[in-house]
């Protein structure tokens, strides 16, 4: 699908409408195909967990942290995802506004990580929340006083990172006393952790040094985010601490399963 001419950037608020940054994104384009054939039919940020859409976990948490409004993208079955959220969730600490990027719509295809972000980012705040819409983490707050101590730091991303699973013995980073993240060697025997694709980040991050995609993305360079992370982690720029609360990757049927058992 190539790109109409409407939409080679994201469109503007109607009728001159400024709308306010989003302060979140959450990452709902993946097509989940480990999770078939529960994801044949339904976006896997969708698939209820104890009683509730994947998704919805996030949004009643930053809801709770004051976090009014978030940005959700989209590929698979993407339309299906506002159609059940609508422009606004009410949640129990407040209504959370929601706009969308339809990756799928506008291209065709997810556009991974780091160019579903590049392609969000004129929708975004300069600091924002990112947070994968499939994993579960019931108890995390996405507090405003890590965003503060982030804005306060010179660090490009601040990640969450969690003990490593099952499924993923090796980590991704290590960490060193001062808390800056670190992209060790396979022979390094520092302990490493894994990503819980949850961080803060600042829109500086998808600007050159760092990420050569044009702003807004208009030509749907598809592009993954760990690249970017590790040139800032070489340069001393990502901050990072670790998540010791409930963390699921729901990532097979089983995981799924067990959730929900």
């Amino acid at each position: 699908m190539s790109v109409t001419p409407d939409r080679a950037l994201p469109a503007p608020a109607p009728d001159g409408v400024a709308e306010r940054p989003a302060e979140a994104l959450l990452l709902a384009a993946g097509r989940g195909e480990r999770m078939r054939p529960l994801t044949d039919t339904t976006p896997k940020p969708l698939l209820p967990v104890r009683g509730r859409p994947l998704l919805v976990w996030h949004l009643e948490a930053l809801a709770r942290a004051g976090v009014r409004d978030v940005l959700i993208n989209t590929a698979w079955l993407g339309e299906r995802i506002p159609a059940a959220l609508g422009t606004s969730y009410r949640a129990a600490a407040g209504t959370v506004a929601l706009r969308y990027s339809m990756e799928g719509r506008d291209f065709g295809r997810a556009l991974e990580t780091a160019g579903g972000i590049a392609r969000a980012l004129p929708q975004l705040a300069d600091i924002f929340w990112l947070a994968a819409g499939d994993v579960f983490m019931p108890d995390f707050g996405f507090e405003p006083a890590a965003r503060q101590r982030f804005a306060a730091s010179d660090a490009l991303a601040h990640l969450w990172l969690v003990p490593n699973p099952e499924h993923h013995p090796r980590g991704d980073f290590g960490l060193d006393d001062a808390g800056r993240a670190l992209d060790l060697d396979r022979d390094d025997p520092r302990p490493r952790w894994t990503y819980a694709t949850v961080a803060l980040l600042r829109r500086a991050l998808f600007a050159p040094p760092w990420c050569d995609i044009a702003p807004g993305n208009p030509d749907g360079v598809a592009a993954p985010l760990a690249p970017l992370l590790r040139r800032a982690i070489a340069a001393g720029r990502v901050t990072a601490e670790i998540w010791h609360g409930a963390w699921t990757d729901v990532g097979t049927p089983q995981r799924w399963a067990a959730l929900n058992g």
